[in-house]
């Protein structure tokens, strides 16, 4: 969806006409993620915007979508980016989705895709402490003390990493199981150890795992899949 004026999404949500919606607002009674806005005609995305009422959600009522995609190197993690392919590329649907966090160009795997903002946020926000689980592999083999390093967390663009999940696969290839989702982490991290990333995939975000997914190729979460991603939503 279009961003649009806050009062004109209330009225869609069915909270108010537009002109009590005006009076709420100037009230103080609404809030967009978070904070109190009095100013009339903030523009807010109706998707990705938390938006409450006298401290309850509101939103409008659409077909909520979920999926998961198996992301092919180069494309970018984004809705639009000039001059590069980008992820909504691969999906031919009338909804308009949002990719819930990042998956740097280089990297390859599974990507979450909704249009239910609720989710979104969830997801996005490293305070739920939701598991993203991804496969590494090094130029070289690597040694045991750097996978401890890794597992027990390093300074890294002004503090300290939380500890990890780290399995050893083979020489040059390990799991590690993040709560945190920094810019290129885990690049970073084994850059720092003097080692490179050669390939990176993820393979599991919260309680979905990628599968035999072919890449490039997307499929609608299972309804177990979302029941346990929307618990506590509501």
């Amino acid at each position: 969806m279009p961003l649009m004026r806050l009062q004109k999404f209330l009225s869609a949500a069915g909270v108010c006409s537009r002109r009590h919606g005006e009076v709420y607002i100037q009230e103080g009674r609404v809030r967009v993620n978070g904070h109190v806005v009095k100013v009339l005609g903030t523009q807010v995305d109706p998707v990705k915007d938390r938006i409450q009422v006298d401290g309850r959600p509101v939103s409008i009522q659409t077909q909520h979508i979920y999926i998961a995609m198996n992301k092919p190197k180069g494309y970018v993690t984004s809705c639009s980016h000039a001059g590069e392919l980008v992820v909504l590329d691969l999906i031919d649907l009338p909804q308009r989705l949002y990719p819930v966090g990042r998956l740097d160009k280089d990297s390859t795997g599974l990507l979450l895709l909704t249009n239910d903002g609720r989710l979104h946020h969830r997801l996005s926000h490293p305070s739920f402490d939701h598991e993203k689980e991804y496969e590494v592999t090094v130029e070289r083999p690597i040694l045991d003390n750097v996978l401890n390093h890794l597992a027990a967390g390093m300074p890294l663009m002004g503090s300290k990493t939380r500890t990890a999940g780290v399995q050893r696969l083979t020489g040059r290839r390990f799991k590690m199981v993040l709560q945190e989702g920094r810019n290129r982490q885990i690049r970073r991290m084994v850059r720092k150890m003097g080692y490179k990333v050669m390939r990176l995939k993820r393979i599991r975000v919260a309680n979905v795992r990628l599968g035999n997914l072919p890449i490039g190729a997307y499929r609608y979460l299972t309804a177990r899949e979302q029941n346990t991603l929307l618990q506590g939503l509501d």
